[in-house]
């Protein structure tokens, strides 16, 4: 299972939100190469990149924090927020995303998500399927759709989705446990499904309980920046 952690930028900067709330935002760094650098240096190889900004103006907006930690870090960049269009998804792998996650282009526009798959691949394009209460949230969490969590997933599964990253929004931000039960329904339900399990994740237990469920990535954020997980704990678990 791979160890991703996760930068979210605002204005530039490395900041984390509790429950996406953009009220409740904390700066952790000013500069993300340098957070970038050292999960490269502790031996983590992937980086979930999310930009919160673009995630607000549905549009891409921090293209060049993402040129800068692809051009100056050896890490996998899977890169999200705000894509909505087919000029956004050029921007994001032209500054070098390895993968993109798309959410609520796919709720909204879901033949512009398809095309995407058609055109990039499913090795490329992960569904972003972030949910409270078991319902699709969008628009960088600020909306609710009607769409249930399951069917959205048999849904995308069946156009040919190989990766999701699934949010449970209520878990995320703080530092009180992730939805380990909801994780291992998606796993039963879904076992062909690269699942990236994001939010909540707060202690090495559950880190090891994701990898037994199955999953093929955790995502990782305000436990590494408020120090409940060191880097140090994740360069020991990473695989090699």
């Amino acid at each position: 299972m791979y160890l991703i952690p996760a930068i979210d930028i605002i204005d530039g900067k490395c900041v984390r939100l509790t429950q996406g709330d953009y009220e409740q935002q904390k700066v952790y760094n000013e500069d993300p190469l340098e957070v970038a650098k050292a999960f490269e240096a502790h031996g983590l190889r992937r980086l979930h990149l999310a930009d919160l900004d673009g995630a607000r103006a549905s549009h891409i907006v921090n293209y060049r924090v993402l040129e800068r930690l692809a051009t100056r870090t050896g890490l996998w960049i899977d890169f999200g927020g705000g894509l909505k269009s087919d000029d956004d998804l050029r921007i994001a792998f032209e500054c070098g995303a390895r993968q993109v996650t798309g959410g609520t282009v796919a709720v909204k526009q879901p033949n512009t998500f398809q095309g995407w798959l058609e055109k990039y691949g499913s090795e490329s394009i992960i569904l972003g399927a972030d949910a409270r209460d078991g319902k699709i949230a969008i628009s960088g969490w600020q909306e609710q759709s009607e769409l249930e969590l399951f069917a959205f997933l048999e849904d995308y599964i069946a156009k040919g989705v190989q990766y999701s990253i699934c949010t449970d929004v209520s878990k995320d931000g703080l530092l009180q446990g992730t939805a380990l039960e909801l994780y291992t329904q998606i796993r039963e339900r879904f076992p062909e499904l690269k699942l990236i399990a994001s939010g909540g994740v707060t202690g090495l237990d559950e880190i090891v309980k994701l990898r037994e469920l199955g999953c093929f990535g955790a995502i990782i954020g305000k436990a590494i920046y408020e120090g409940k997980i060191s880097l140090k704990e994740l360069e020991r678990m990473a695989p090699g």
